[in-house]
């Protein structure tokens, strides 16, 4: 299970990521909505598109446009769409879980 981790809660938990230029991409359900604010931040990537950003709030702290996800990234991209990415002292933690075959595997 992979974790993303900031000010000591969990901010995402899934047990797989999708990693594009090194950052984990959380899938939008495994966010912890407690935390995630909207930001009104936004950026271009030339390959990705344009970015919207996050802002994380735990405990009276705020961490902000501290997580980013592409709500309509371009066709290179389609597999991140509304995946969430962190930095700004947010931790990745934990290992992937492996892939489990369609059949139930035997």
């Amino acid at each position: 299970m992979l974790r993303a981790v900031w000010n000591g809660r969990v901010i995402a938990e899934a047990p797989r990521t999708v990693i594009v230029e090194g950052n984990h991409y959380f899938p939008p359900e495994s966010l912890d909505r407690r935390y995630i604010r909207a930001s009104k931040s936004r950026s271009l990537c030339f390959w990705k598109g344009v970015a919207h950003y996050y802002s994380l709030e735990v405990d009276g702290r705020t961490n902000p446009n501290a997580a980013w996800y592409y709500p309509k990234p371009s066709p290179l991209a389609r597999k991140i769409k509304d995946h969430v990415a962190f930095w700004q002292g947010v931790r990745v933690e934990g290992t992937p879980e492996p892939d489990r075959p369609a059949d139930g595997g035997t």
